[in-house]
């Protein structure tokens, strides 16, 4: 007589295979630079050999926050001036720029979109050096591209991107090391710093408590962590339905900083370095008005707000740092989702292949 298992009940969690997908990042960066590094340094190499003259960064959602890092590093490491695409330019309305020795980078988790293969096949008979950055090697996208990378972080099923999103950053950072010469090695660290953050959901926790009654929400940082906002905004928005406006500290003080009171959350991503400094004006602006200050960042920026979470940033390049920052604040939007008694795993009108024309 064979007897039935009892069904484990944490695999009925809501929220279980976002939570699993996070769990996974640690090892999804270790795969990344023990197995992938050398593939796409040879990519790095190959296309440095062409001596491209710009570069155009082509992504749609979490892969368009991607995409804005790919563009920090790219203008900041290789002084290689850079541009995001406006699809519709080629798909709606059929031009054809000149792309001769212009590099265009597609970044998309699964390589899917029509818009996104339709732009990146023109591109390519414009005269571009395509390149896909895809978590799917088999995908249509790379299939029209000229050269691929691999970010290697495994099926994702949970609607809200999350391995894919770190596995990207750091493939577009060994990508752009590669194209400069370099060796990557600040980014060893991050595998073993991922884990210890992930550790720490007691801490998200206590912080979603924040936010379970929140009408909107305001994300705001500078340089390499801009992206990092954009991409929190994006997560909190599609797991919890608050709004969440990400603004570059420069653009918040241009009029949106009018919104901020005492009563609006406001969560400032630091990062330690030269974005950090240039944020500075503005976390004192807002401190002036007595806002809901929360600081993602290092330890003399967290004990200055109202809240916030510490990062591990001493020894760590400001260029790498996005790959930690990010992980706290899934870990904020997956928190708040459930503590307002949402289904983090099944964001509603969403699909995981977006399908735009």
């Amino acid at each position: 007589m064979t007897t039935a298992k009892t069904p484990d009940p944490r695999s009925e969690l809501p929220g279980r295979i976002m939570a699993r997908e996070m769990a996974e990042q640690p090892a999804v960066l270790r795969r990344i630079l023990e197995e992938g590094a050398p593939a796409i340094r040879k990519v790095a190499q190959e296309i440095a050999a062409r001596s491209p003259r710009f570069v155009l960064l082509t992504a749609r959602g979490t892969s368009d926050n991607a995409a804005l890092y790919a563009k920090y590093l790219l203008e900041v490491r290789l002084g290689l001036p850079c541009g995001l695409t406006s699809m519709s330019t080629t798909t709606a309305y059929g031009a054809r720029p000149d792309l001769t020795d212009v590099l265009v980078v597609t970044v998309s988790q699964s390589g899917g979109s029509p818009d996104l293969v339709a732009s990146t096949r023109a591109a390519r008979e414009s005269g571009a050096i395509t390149l896909a950055v895809t978590n799917n090697p088999d995908s249509p996208l790379a299939g029209v591209s000229e050269y691929h990378i691999d970010i290697m972080a495994g099926p994702e099923r949970a609607l809200p991107a999350t391995k894919t999103y770190t596995a990207s950053l750091l493939a577009l950072y060994l990508f752009v090391e590669g194209l400069r010469g370099g060796d990557g090695a600040p980014a060893q660290v991050l595998p073993d710093l991922a884990a210890g953050l992930l550790a720490r959901q007691d801490e998200v926790r206590t912080l979603a408590a924040r936010y379970r009654f929140a009408e909107r929400m305001v994300i705001t940082s500078r340089g390499y962590g801009y992206p990092t906002a954009k991409e929190a905004a994006l997560k909190l928005m599609e797991t919890s339905y608050i709004p969440a406006l990400a603004y570059s500290g420069a653009d918040l003080l241009h009029g949106p900083l009018a919104m901020v009171d005492n009563v609006s959350p406001v969560i400032a991503v630091v990062t330690d370095g030269k974005g950090g400094e240039a944020l500075q004006p503005v976390l004192d602006r807002l401190r002036g008005r007595g806002a809901d200050l929360v600081v993602i960042g290092p330890a003399p920026q967290v004990d200055r707000a109202s809240a916030g979470f510490v990062l591990p940033t001493e020894n760590v390049a400001e260029e790498v740092q996005p790959v930690l920052e990010i992980i706290p604040l899934q870990l904020l939007a997956y928190e708040v989702t459930i503590a307002r008694g949402q289904d983090p795993d099944a964001p509603r009108a969403l699909a995981k292949v977006t399908e735009t024309h």
